[in-house]
């Protein structure tokens, strides 16, 4: 578990974040969503997004980083209090369209979803704020020993509410997910546009399922540091390889299916460059191997690299 209290929030903004995409969805949808989902997400939302998420940075965060200098009336912070203050109202007025509807009262629907916007508009602004102005202010001004007692804050929190508070309520967010049928961002992308994203980076992708065979290479079109043609594609792994290192390919990919390993990495030097190769095990929602991702990159430009550049710099 991360000892970070910053990504122990942010994870938290995010896990809220799919809550409120998938109830979009579902309140959008010609039959509306299921009077289970409302029931769920009026449970997360009273139980996990006010009660213990709001708490650990009112209890906890914000009265650290005000010790250390960030004023609590005026600037980031204040903003930040005056929108949980926001966010309890909203959610005030939401609850018992909430209850209603959840107990076959469809008569509320409009205003329901028009409520549910409004609420989901604010945390979703709130929480970027946080993620990119309040967090990184933090950081500035909190110590190590500040930062681990603002995680312990948050632990103790979470444990006030009960047994796997966290688990409890993000196994919750899981099911409304579910049952609002919200998928990975990459999913709404239009085929040709994912192609172009992929090979726009500056790392060579390739892509192994889970029984090994080469499904996917990025870069066809482009100079590539290990030339490859579609032939590979239906190989096994295991022939694109030499010989002699397949017990290592062979190995790396037991530990990924395995769950032993979470990257397995390499550099070497090719033509002049330093080049960085990795192999990463990739796993769906729940955990299950899909198969192996290896990305090759060309990091010759970025072990130069001294000093700083800021986005805006004078090019």
């Amino acid at each position: 578990m991360t000892t970070d209290w910053a990504e122990l929030l942010m994870t938290d903004h995010q896990t809220t974040e799919k809550v409120l995409a998938a109830v979009s969805n579902a309140l959008g949808a010609k039959d509306g969503p299921s009077t289970r989902m409302i029931a769920t997400f009026l449970e997360y939302m009273e139980g996990y997004i006010d009660s213990c998420h709001n708490k650990k940075e009112e209890d906890h965060l914000f009265p650290m980083i005000e010790s250390r200098g960030v004023p609590r009336h005026g600037g980031p912070l204040a903003v930040m209090l005056a929108e949980h203050t926001q966010s309890r109202e909203l959610a005030a007025r939401l609850a018992p369209l909430c209850k209603s509807y959840a107990q076959g009262d469809r008569s509320s629907l409009a205003e329901l979803k028009d409520t549910f916007e409004q609420y989901a508009e604010l945390l979703k602004n709130h929480y970027w704020k946080e993620n990119d102005i309040l967090y990184p202010m933090a950081r500035r001004v909190m110590s190590a020993q500040d930062a681990a007692k603002v995680v312990e804050g948050i632990l103790a929190t979470e444990a006030a509410l009960g047994p796997n508070t966290r688990a409890k309520y993000y196994e919750m967010a899981k099911t409304i997910e579910f049952l609002g049928g919200v998928e990975d961002l990459s999913a709404g992308l239009p085929k040709n546009v994912l192609a172009a994203m992929l090979n726009t980076l500056p790392i060579e992708l390739s892509f192994v399922d889970e029984n090994d065979i080469v499904r996917y290479f990025s870069h066809e079109n482009h100079a590539k540091l290990f030339p490859r043609t579609r032939g590979v594609v239906g190989m096994a792994v295991q022939n694109c390889h030499p010989h002699k290192s397949v017990h290592l390919v062979n190995s790396i990919l037991a530990d990924f299916k395995a769950g032993k390993r979470d990257v397995a990495e390499f550099w070497i030097d090719l033509g002049g460059k330093k080049v960085h190769i990795r192999y990463w095990p990739v796993r769906d929602t729940d955990g299950k191997y899909l198969g192996c991702l290896e990305t090759v990159q060309d990091v010759t430009a970025i072990q130069a690299l001294q000093g700083q550049r800021r986005l805006l710099d004078d090019e």
